[in-house]
């Protein structure tokens, strides 16, 4: 246990911080899962509406230091890339098979 009048401090601190991570990851989280429901089983208007919210809070969680910004900027491409792989149009698919 923590002696010193600073010690104790930083204990209470890391408490609060340890805290407010948790809660930010938990919401980071959600928005994903909400995302990813939006996808599968909304339309387009909505799945769009969703990505743009949970790239908000994933860019604020790198903001706050929760996650790396390496690691936000991949959550993000791998959503942008499964919202345009499931809502490509149909001329965009038969162009990406030609291509094979």
């Amino acid at each position: 246990m923590a002696h010193s009048i600073s010690a104790r401090k930083r204990v209470r601190q890391n408490l609060k911080n340890r805290a407010r991570n948790r809660w930010r990851m938990k919401a980071m989280r959600e928005a994903i899962k909400a995302f990813v429901q939006k996808v599968n089983y909304g339309t387009e208007a909505e799945a769009t509406e969703a990505f743009k919210k949970v790239s908000k809070i994933v860019d604020k969680s790198a903001a706050k230091g929760v996650i790396h910004k390496n690691q936000a900027s991949r959550r993000k491409s791998r959503m942008s890339k499964r919202l345009k792989a499931k809502f490509a149009t149909g001329a965009g698919k038969a162009a990406k098979s030609a291509k094979k």
